[in-house]
């Protein structure tokens, strides 16, 4: 469905111009705006004022983000988004005959010591203190105020280019490392527009701010407005007992003494009732040479680990730490925020691409492209086609069905090496059944877990198969560009996906010319003979549509899953599974694809099997396990309900409740089930 016509039948739009991230539940009444391909910028007409969103689809929903404008979280005079106009803003400074935004920071190029920074109509003006943690600093350079040490250590950790590191005995100290030089400044908290008793300052912060936003008031003849009053132009006053202020054509100017760096310990710090800034108790005359530090005695000097992001020293008896701030961090599609060992802040990594194949064949791609076909021959799902290292085939099997047709076996070959996964868990290597788990030195593992056989191979490539009709297939970053198959080229652009052996693109529409473009094995590998692009009709199975309604919003089954991953796909695919389904089960190969995707972004319903009657078929498997007691008491309670069997097979089968009971389509094993 084209993106245009889904937003068409959105109900209304809601826009929202205090926030910087629109989502369905924060813009538009009803259901969120669902979306085909990953990591795609979208254009969405029907948002207002569209022009000021870059829209892209992020796990099956448009995600729109207004990035360009600034942050107004604490802002206590707003000025409402003028007509046309794309953003909220803090009221602006006027300072010299120069509008400055509402967070800008400048220095005097005549006085690079004199620092002046504007938040919501005050500009307030300090002199920045310098610290000097080395015994032979350089002296400062052209345009700078402060001097610098060689070399990038502060209490014995080392300050990473572009990092920002804090004392913990005065957080308003930043120190900051460029070109092998550190340089560590304080500088005076600005004055702020709402009253103290709207102020809040957290703990480990520098300076205060405001709890809440408040829309400008419209103040005529330049007067100021500060705190609970106004004050007329030209007019001098105190924002506090440190801070003289004067109006100026309706900004506030303000000064303000920058407090001295304090290297006592913060419980130690202290102020006297007359003074604007806290001291230290005066230093003894004997020095300490000692210090102790969580039941560990430390010689003067040296310094020690908290923490990848925290380090202290020992300075005459007194600790003294270092904390490194992190600086906030947003990845983009298919990237991840991960913390490297031994490292103090995160960082994007680009994560595994991710291929899946679950139910009547349904595949999502490496970069997210979904789609559907249910040829049943022998198909290449992917391979290294620029250094040949390995390749994935599968086999589909029709098991009776005119136009269906399920995942039957998964080939895994790695130059002389070869796996053979197929159905109740079976596994060969090189032709030999082997039992999980089981390893080739420097090549692959085979590990059995609870959701089915794991392969990992030493190239970085890993396969997931659950014994019947789910498959995953994980591809290290490595491979990116050199991958060709039913998965798609893994190049981080999904609508390409739909490429065939010869490179060209083909429409959704023809799905059928893509995947018989990577057909291998010739006509004997195929489970009906006679392979057509078509599609049976899906109103054969409407009556069993039912069972995939757990797949929309709402679910009791998938809870909170549903507004972070749009089931839309899943959905679709249950409904057309089930509509040539050998069995009344098939829906639960799209619950299970649907429960994986929701496990991978940290949301994985729990129970959803139980509540979805799709029971895991443990007993399918070569190492089968005891069924459940949850499960078997299904099993026995539904068993006294239950008619006369005609026959051992039937008498077997009939133990199982409808939600329990294997599917025909996956040939699974009940010799282990109790009987009366």
């Amino acid at each position: 469905m084209d993106r245009r016509v889904l937003v068409t039948w959105m109900l209304t739009l809601i826009f929202l111009t205090s926030i910087s991230t629109v989502n369905a539940a924060e813009s538009i009444m009803g259901k969120r705006i669902p979306c085909t391909n990953e990591g795609e910028e979208i254009s969405v007409d029907a948002i207002p004022d569209g022009h000021c969103y870059r829209c892209i689809c992020l796990n099956g929903f448009v995600e729109c983000n207004k990035d360009q404008c600034p942050s107004v979280d604490d802002c206590y005079m707003l000025i409402k988004r003028p007509p046309g106009g794309c953003c909220a803003k803090c009221k602006e400074c006027l300072y010299r005959g120069k509008t400055y935004a509402s967070g800008t920071e400048w220095t005097d190029p005549e006085d690079p010591c004199a620092s002046f920074k504007c938040v919501a109509g005050i500009v307030t003006e300090s002199n920045i203190q310098c610290y000097t943690p080395c015994a032979d600093p350089f002296p400062p350079r052209p345009g700078q105020c402060c001097p610098t040490c060689i070399g990038c250590l502060l209490n014995g950790q080392r300050v990473d280019e572009g990092r920002e590191v804090t004392l913990r005995e005065d957080p308003c100290l930043k120190c900051q490392c460029s070109g092998k030089r550190l340089t560590c400044v304080k500088k005076a908290c600005p004055v702020l527009q709402c009253p103290v008793s709207k102020q809040i300052k957290m703990p480990g912060e520098c300076c205060p701010r405001c709890t809440e936003r408040r829309e400008s008031l419209q103040v005529s003849g330049g007067k100021c407005f500060l705190g609970k009053g106004t004050q007329p132009d030209k007019t001098k006053f105190e924002a506090d007992p440190c801070s003289p202020c004067v109006c100026t054509n309706g900004t506030s100017i303000c000064r303000r003494t920058t407090c001295p760096v304090l290297e006592c310990p913060p419980e130690m710090q202290y102020q006297k009732p007359d003074s604007c800034c806290p001291s230290c108790p005066p230093p003894t005359m004997e020095l300490q040479s000692v210090c102790s530090h969580n039941g560990t005695v430390y010689q003067n000097n040296d310094t020690w680990d908290l923490s990848p992001c925290a380090a202290c020293r020992c300075h005459h008896g007194t600790v003294r730490c270092t904390q490194t701030k992190c600086p906030e961090t947003k990845c983009r599609p298919n990237h991840t925020l991960v913390t490297p060992p031994g490292q103090c802040c995160a960082k994007c990594e680009e994560t595994a691409g991710i291929c899946t194949v679950f139910g009547d064949p349904h595949y999502k791609t490496f970069d997210g492209k979904f789609f559907s076909f249910q040829g049943s021959c022998k198909y290449q799902l992917t391979a290294d086609c620029a250094h040949h290292t390995f390749s994935i085939r599968v086999t589909n099997d029709a098991r009776g069905t005119r136009f269906s047709s399920w995942t039957k076996t998964v080939t895994l070959k790695m130059g002389e090496t070869k796996v053979n996964l197929g159905q109740k868990m079976r596994v060969k290597v090189n032709g030999t059944r082997v039992k999980p788990p089981y390893r080739v030195q420097d090549v692959l593992s085979v590990n059995m877990t609870e959701d089915g056989v794991v392969v990992d191979t030493a190239l970085g490539i890993r396969l997931l198969w659950d014994g019947a009709n789910y498959l995953q297939v994980q591809a290290a970053v490595k491979f990116k560009g050199r991958l060709c198959g039913l998965c798609g080229n893994y190049n981080g652009v999904s609508r390409d996906d739909l490429k065939g052996r010869p490179g060209t693109n083909i429409s959704d529409d023809k799905v059928w010319r893509i995947a018989n473009s990577w057909r291998v094995g010739g006509r004997k590998a195929c489970g009906r003979q006679g392979e057509k692009g078509r599609r049976g009709n899906m109103n054969r199975g409407r009556r069993r549509w039912g069972m995939c309604r757990e797949l929309r919003d709402n679910s009791r089954v998938f809870g909170s899953c549903v507004s972070h991953l749009n089931p839309s796909n899943y959905y679709d695919s249950c409904r057309q599974d089930m509509s040539e389904c050998p069995t009344e089960q098939c829906y639960c190969d799209s619950f299970t694809a649907y429960a994986h995707e929701c496990g991978r972004l940290g949301v994985e319903p729990p129970n959803w099997r139980h509540e979805a009657n799709c029971m895991r078929q443990d007993f399918r498997s070569v190492n089968a396990k005891p069924l459940p007691p949850q499960e078997l008491e299904l099993i026995q309670r539904h068993t006294k309900r239950t008619r006369k069997p005609h026959s051992q097979e039937e008498k077997l089968r009939k133990h199982i409740p409808k939600g329990v009971r294997a599917n025909q389509h996956r040939s699974a094993s009940v010799a282990n089930l109790p009987i009366d």
